[in-house]
């Protein structure tokens, strides 16, 4: 029973029924009672007519019914795509239309919102409201509105569609070069490989307790829940406020993991820690950004008996790398070497492995290697190539994943991040595409020309700066309250600069290279 997701929870529902999976709130759900959900929800969507791989999007928070969702739909025999709750109205249709999804689960309030964004979305035959309310919003054509209520009402006894270990299990979606999100497409094994091998090098258990406080739509967010499941442990679900609050959940639920992005780390500095919440905590993880020293310093500090894992990832392989905590003073600029069951070269552009110390690009291989983008073969192609120094007589080849970051290894085998190879910007824990932010200046009718970029800053890794021009007078106010309009928080602007005119290299385009050496500064 290893080979399918959900497949975790249905073994610890044998083995240990009454243990708890999932807390919410005043809510504990025992393994047992997740696997019956479970069950209810995928039968559901059998009854609603779902095919084999279709698509099921969640918008939602981090609530219970988002958990039987997810893991639902594999069970049915469908692909679960959970969407960012931050997401504006387009950039959900964006997404439900791309990868056609069938079935939304969503709320009331939230419903409303989208309803005018979905007149395109033709594939999406029903939407299920998770509150039970009725949703004031215009005639949805033809998609059936159901409640929460109406979907699980029945016995879990239909017939699910055979899927196995290759099949598609979910697609994540990440911002884009181009402006548009792009679908990566994982399979069950890559997701069970990754879920396994994470528990191993953090060495999880049954009696650890993880607080999920990252969206699901983040590979990163989502492995809290993977690999909880794949050793029985359990997992506290949570939409913080305020920073504080994470801190008294920890104390609250004696929780004994804990993954975050820099600039949460960074807010957690800020508050004293109470005596149970330091006690409790085992281990703290990092990805989605470098930690800042100072910020690492002053965690280790306030506590001084939990281990912190720096890592590295990428949505496409999931997890590539991780810093043990005992090399943390041995190394602290390393990201690690590869996590169990990967492995991680530095490649020459000529496909042969760099020699120690030289600068090459990272490429990742194993069965944690994604299934490629959904439906953009250009992009895939770009990215997902063969594996360097493959025997030649294997006739078919390995894909390996070619990150586009450059980096280095030292003779001992250990990885240090140089930069992007490409022009992406990570801020926030989020990779943020240029031209989306871009886009949306534009539709502001606002500048003329505008450029965004990703420079280095103090807290959130990267600062988002948009350069732009325009004939007449800028009214800064005026296009940052557009941009808080269409854009999500975090891919907000933190600054924006008028120019006379912008640099061009000698293919015409705007020299980026040059506008991000003259501003490198600005956030400092």
């Amino acid at each position: 029973m290893s080979g399918l997701i959900h497949y975790f929870i249905e073994k610890q529902a044998a083995n240990t029924p009454n243990a708890a999976a999932l807390i919410y709130k005043k809510a504990t759900f025992t393994y047992s009672e997740l696997a019956s959900h479970i069950s209810q929800t995928a039968a559901g969507f059998i009854s609603l007519g779902l095919q084999p791989s279709e698509r099921i999007a969640t918008y939602l928070p981090k609530l219970p019914e988002t958990v039987f969702s997810i893991f639902g739909t594999p069970k049915a025999g469908g692909v679960f795509v959970p969407v960012n709750p931050l997401l504006k109205p387009n950039q959900v249709s964006y997404i439900l239309k791309d990868c056609n999804v069938r079935i939304l689960v969503t709320s009331s309030d939230r419903l409303r919102l989208l309803s005018d964004a979905l007149a395109e979305c033709h594939d999406l035959r029903a939407i299920i409201l998770i509150d039970n309310k009725k949703a004031s919003v215009q005639e949805l054509h033809a998609i059936e509105v159901l409640n929460w209520d109406q979907l699980t009402g029945n016995p879990p006894n239909h017939k699910y569609h055979r899927r196995i270990d290759s099949d598609m299990a979910a697609i994540l979606y990440t911002s884009g070069s181009t402006g548009s999100p792009k679908g990566v497409v994982l399979s069950h094994k890559n997701m069970v490989t990754g879920a396994n091998s994470v528990a191993q090098y953090l060495e999880n258990s049954a009696e650890d307790k993880l607080l999920a406080v990252l969206p699901f739509s983040f590979d990163y967010g989502l492995s809290q829940l993977t690999t909880a499941f794949s050793v029985g442990a359990s997992v506290v679900l949570m939409d913080y406020l305020l920073p504080r609050d994470v801190v008294r959940a920890i104390a609250q639920h004696q929780i004994t993991g804990l993954a975050a992005v820099p600039p949460l780390w960074n807010q957690l500095t800020q508050f004293e820690w109470s005596e149970e919440a330091v006690t409790s905590l085992r281990y703290m993880t990092n990805s989605g950004g470098a930690m800042p020293k100072a910020t690492l310093n002053s965690l280790r500090a306030t506590l001084p008996n939990s281990k912190f894992y720096l890592m590295y990832g990428l949505t496409e392989a999931f997890r590539s790398t991780y810093l043990p905590p005992e090399e943390i003073d041995n190394r602290p600029d390393s990201m690690g070497k590869a996590i169990p069951n990967a492995e991680v070269m530095v490649i020459r552009e000529d496909g042969s492995h760099c020699s120690p110390g030289e600068p090459g690009e990272l490429v990742h291989r194993g069965s944690l290697v994604s299934l490629g983008y959904w439906n953009d073969p250009e992009k895939t192609a770009k990215i997902f190539k063969p594996t360097p120094g493959q025997e030649k007589a294997l006739t078919l080849p390995e894909i390996a994943v070619w990150s586009g970051d450059r980096v280095k290894m030292d003779a001992d085998g250990y990885l240090y991040f140089i930069g992007r190879k490409d022009e992406m910007i990570k801020t926030s824990g989020y990779r943020v595409s240029p031209t989306e932010i871009e886009e949306a200046i534009y539709s502001s009718r606002l500048v003329s020309e505008a450029v965004a970029l990703g420079l280095p800053h103090p807290t959130l890794g990267q600062g988002i700066l948009v350069i732009v021009t325009s004939e007449t007078t800028l009214d800064n106010d005026a296009l940052l309250a557009h941009c808080k309009r269409e854009l999500p928080n975090f891919m907000v602007p933190h600054a924006i600069k008028k120019a006379d005119s912008l640099p061009r290299n000698p293919n015409g385009k705007i020299d980026r290279k040059l506008l991000g050496l003259k501003y490198q500064n600005i956030f400092s």
